[in-house]
């Protein structure tokens, strides 16, 4: 049981040695008993913990209330996203202050038209102590609406179907549904996935539109506890894509959406570390692969013999440019790519071969593809932000290279991106590798070293953490505080290589290269270790964990969100939901290497 809490010490969790085995090795963990998150002696210690924390903020409470109101201040509460226009009709969301929930809607052929409701979150909500939208998939016809809802919290969904004309419900409702969805040509049958006991996407299933849900169709089961399962629709709606992945291995299979009741056909059987993403245009699949390209490539494969004897070359890999994304259109294909450290918008048009990156006015920015649903148009949608640039919403005509602002997001406050600064500062890690910066402080704030410095950083499973514009975090920077983003190895900011430099047996350079750009901030007079804060999240968690515990003198404070600080034990466990599927991020700490690396 938890000690007494004291308003001057924090509470201490008794200590229960509990001898863990592995490889003839023995590990003693005190707290392995904490685990058990029914015991009501943890339930009673963490109430302590969230007491104590309570008491030692109190003080700061008036301060906790001013950034509040500061922070909702800026966000205009009834707003509208930007409307895209496809198959006769605006698609919107709105948002109306002193509802919670977004509000799906239409016009017909103008924004001038009376508006149609689709989809009202707040009385989807009304009742219910939880909510979430999983996904909303309108029909090819756009008479029908398949749309998922989350009423636990544990990412079951209820899957529901709207007829747009009546604005009701039909009496089909699947239960148990996860994420990822696909129409049939005809709108009459919809895919879905299930997840197992686990969690994990495993099943992709199809459903006929007024039929009962134990005449559902078994589409593809997914065995190896490694992949997950995910389905969706090409943009061009001619094929239904299922795809099986694992962290570091794909394999796709595809049926036309016209015959929603064929055998799926492998595209490309799956071979460890080969990578695939499918998308269609024209006569043949569009496909990306790191299959002989470390960076990715976009290849082509014809219908009837899509596996890689038939692969033709369309966008050959390139050094220093990591292709992660693409938005494929009828003449055109939006690629995007990562070169610099800084997440590009690329344009191939197929007609001439030709190729030209989207220009932008930052030198540190993030652009990609966003709600561009039309195959047939010479138009794409994408998004625009920086440390000081707003959300802004764009379309850019891929021949004439001409672009349009539809949307920037409201700031209040009288936001003016001038009174900012951001910079890029390059930090020399322990092996000499140059690790990016993303900085952002008021313009005007002295380098003595006398600011205080919130240093993030995250740096696994290749995800980038990409300079990007946040209304609240203003309030730090508007009471001096400069705020810089560690680009470091493990995440996904400088190609392929980067993330594999910092992950299985090369992990410690992620916590190598977060204490550089520490010491480069401080050696700048960015701040200095008294005023230094760092901040990460889930597997930044551990990350945070490791460089307080490496260099403690370094930092003034460490926020450790949901931290993943217990690598080694958890990765034992393969009881644990996705632990197996974790492996190819984290190593096989059956395997003796992968074990004594993870104990250091």
């Amino acid at each position: 049981m938890a000690e007494p809490v004291s308003p001057l010490l924090p509470p201490l969790a008794a200590r229960r040695p509990a001898v863990l085995e592995a490889h003839g090795d023995r590990r003693i963990d005190p707290y392995f008993w904490l685990r058990q998150r029914a015991n009501p002696e943890v339930i009673a210690y963490l109430d302590d913990e969230n007491a104590y924390a309570d008491s030692v903020m109190a003080g700061t409470r008036p301060l906790q209330e001013r950034i509040y109101r500061e922070i909702t201040s800026r966000i205009k509460q009834s707003d509208t996203s930007a409307p895209s226009f496809f198959k006769g009709y605006w698609h919107y969301t709105r948002t109306v202050e002193g509802l919670n929930y977004e509000i799906h809607c239409r016009r017909r052929g103008s924004m001038d038209a009376p508006e149609e409701v689709e989809l009202d979150g707040n009385a989807l909500a009304d009742g219910h102590e939880y909510f979430e939208l999983g996904y909303v998939e309108r029909s090819p016809d756009e008479n029908m609406l398949a749309y998922a809802i989350d009423f636990s919290g544990k990412e079951l969904h209820e899957l529901r179907f709207r007829d747009l004309g009546s604005g009701e419900d039909l009496d089909d409702v699947i239960e148990s549904v996860y994420y990822g969805g696909a129409w049939s040509a005809d709108s009459k049958s919809f895919f879905y996935v299930r997840p197992d006991s686990a969690m994990r996407p495993y099943q992709v299933w199809r459903h006929v539109l007024g039929t009962p849900e134990e005449d559902d169709a078994l589409v593809l089961q997914e065995d190896d506890e490694r992949f997950e399962l995910n389905v969706e629709l090409t943009k061009s709606e001619k094929f239904v894509i299922l795809s099986s992945t694992s962290q570091m291995t794909s394999e796709c299979r595809y049926l036309r959406a016209d015959k929603p009741h064929a055998e799926p056909v492998v595209i490309e059987p799956r071979r460890p570390g080969v990578e695939y993403s499918v998308d269609h245009q024209g006569d043949r699949f569009v496909i990306l692969t790191n299959d002989g390209a470390r960076n990715f490539r976009l290849v082509g494969a014809p219908f009837d013999t899509p596996g890689k004897d038939s692969w033709t070359e369309i966008v050959p890999e390139r050094h220093g440019v990591r292709l992660n994304a693409t938005d494929v259109h009828v003449n055109h294909v939006v690629l995007g790519q990562r070169s610099d450290g800084l997440q590009r918008l690329e344009v191939l048009d197929c007609r001439t071969g030709q190729l030209h990156v989207v220009e932008q006015p930052d030198q540190a920015y993030t652009a990609f593809a966003g709600s561009s649903p039309d195959y047939d148009t010479a138009v794409m949608r994408f998004f625009y932000t920086s440390l000081t640039a707003p959300w802004t919403a764009l379309d850019y005509n891929m021949d004439t290279r001409e672009r349009t602002v539809v949307k920037v997001q409201p700031v209040g406050g009288d936001y003016n991106r001038d009174d900012y600064v951001t910079d890029r500062v390059w930090a020399t890690s322990h092996d000499g590798v140059k690790v990016p910066m993303s900085i952002v402080h008021r313009r005007g704030v002295p380098r003595d070293g006398s600011n205080p410095a919130l240093l993030y950083g995250y740096g696994a499973y290749e995800m980038p953490s990409d300079p990007m514009f946040d209304a609240a975090r203003l309030s730090l920077l508007d009471r001096g505080f400069v705020y810089a983003i560690a680009h470091v190895r493990g995440g996904g900011e400088m190609g392929r290589e980067w993330y594999e430099d910092g992950k299985f047996l090369n992990k410690a350079n992620t916590f190598r290269d977060f204490l550089a750009c520490a010491r480069e901030l401080i050696a700048q007079g960015y701040t200095s270790p008294e005023h230094l804060a760092i901040r990460g999240r889930s597997a930044g968690g551990l990350l945070i964990g490791a460089v307080m515990n490496e260099a403690p003198e370094l930092f003034a404070c460490a926020v450790a969100q949901v931290p993943f600080v217990d690598a080694l034990t958890t990765m034992l466990d393969s009881s644990l939901p996705l632990t197996v599927n974790e492996y190819e991020e984290w190593g096989d700490p059956n395997d003796v290497e992968f074990y004594e690396y993870m104990k250091t």
